[in-house]
């Protein structure tokens, strides 16, 4: 099944019709419930509104899949670990793991995944996730290149106190936006 998830797509919204032409959730959702249950991937539902509880506002059409393991995503994608250290991989490839690595590590820490969109301007938060009360938008960037016309987005639509933006940079402030390094998506 999973050989018809591309991680490098921008649309990572899962599609059934990926699996097979015509293919449905009552065809195939106890199965991905069943990849959930057994910790194999991890689920990441859309919301519709970032207002506490998140869980009230699951758009349950729309969802991502993670796998729940970053050396098992890399296997199962052919990356080697060489390609990672050399830096051989597309920006799409090193942003897909830097995206699944969070998730990992985020629901490791016991965090429900959540993420938002909008239409209009079309924008996309890689992860909400309650904590102590609040919403807290995280972004993740593979990169040095920190720009994130999505978060500007969410911002102004919801002016949330605390911005966590994940990177290759260090750690620092930029008004309510947190820059923590990729590498310390624990200390979230």
């Amino acid at each position: 099944m999973f050989a018809c998830i591309d991680i490098a797509k921008e649309n990572k919204k899962f599609q059934y019709k990926l699996i097979r032409k015509g293919a449905t959730a009552g065809l195939f959702g106890d199965s991905i419930a069943w990849l959930v249950f057994a910790g194999v991937v991890l689920s990441c539902d859309k919301i519709t509104r970032a207002e506490i509880p998140l869980a009230a506002f699951k758009d349950v059409s729309a969802f991502k899949l993670y796998m729940s393991d970053v050396g098992l995503l890399s296997s199962f994608t052919g990356i080697l670990w060489e390609n990672i250290v050399k830096n051989q991989l597309s920006d799409l490839y090193k942003g897909a793991l830097a995206e699944n690595y969070a998730a990992q590590t985020l629901k490791s820490s016991g965090y429900e995944l959540y993420y938002w969109t909008s239409d209009s301007p079309a924008a996309e938060v890689d992860f909400l996730i309650q904590k102590e009360g609040k919403i807290l938008p995280i972004e993740v960037k593979s990169g040095k290149n920190v720009s994130a016309k999505s978060l500007k987005h969410f911002q102004k639509m919801y002016e949330p106190t605390k911005v966590i933006r994940l990177s290759e940079k260090n750690f620092g402030t930029d008004g309510n936006v947190f820059a923590v390094p990729l590498y310390a998506v624990f200390c979230i």
